[in-house]
């Protein structure tokens, strides 16, 4: 888990959130044909990038869109924080041994505050929410390098697991069949070795 961000300190504090690429997880899991999923704050991003460039034998994951945040220190920075969130990401999608999570988006933010909304979000509600990073990941990396999750049960505390997928299905709608078959589960099966 990564270090949070202070709420007070602002976004020019940056905890690190992977030590260095010699004592890099990912290494271990290269050498031994383990996928390593990271998550980190967006602030931290920095730093997946360089372990996967020290470690390009490694399989990595990033997980939750390169968790955006969008509260304390970061909340009313919608556009300034998405911008420095896409740039990051696409370096990072440079590294072809990164895929990428689309989910995990509810609990830090991206841009929409559902406990102080009268009724629980639809999944239109949400799509329209996170359609800008969902999107955003599968125009840097592609279908091929996207996964969608659930992560539930977290996501639970905003949201029901029928209202999740509904919105992730509104964002695809678009999306071709072979996209769609990667995105909801070719490009996990081959990540993961499911088959």
């Amino acid at each position: 888990m990564p270090t949070r961000p202070s709420a007070t300190a602002g976004p020019t504090r940056r905890p690190i959130c992977i030590p260095g690429p010699k004592s890099a997880p990912g290494g271990e899991a290269g050498r031994h044909g383990l996928v390593l999923d990271a998550w980190c704050y967006h602030p931290q991003l920095t730093d997946v990038i360089a372990l996967a460039r020290a470690v390009p034998q490694a399989t990595i994951v990033m997980c939750h869109v390169g968790g955006v945040l969008g509260y304390g220190a970061y909340a009313g920075k919608k556009d300034e924080i998405h911008a420095e969130w896409r740039a990051s990401m696409a370096e990072l999608a440079t590294c072809p041994n990164v895929s990428v999570k689309l989910g995990g988006m509810l609990n830090r933010g991206a841009a929409l505050n559902f406990r102080e909304l009268p009724a629980p979000p639809n999944s239109a509600a949400w799509a329209a929410v996170w359609r800008p990073y969902v999107e955003t990941c599968i125009e840097l990396f592609g279908a091929e390098r996207c996964t969608f999750e659930s992560n539930f049960p977290v996501d639970k505390m905003g949201t029901g697991y029928a209202t999740l997928w509904n919105a992730f299905k509104r964002i695809t709608a678009g999306c071709s069949p072979t996209e769609n078959l990667a995105l909801y589960s070719g490009t996990a099966k081959r990540l993961y070795r499911l088959d």
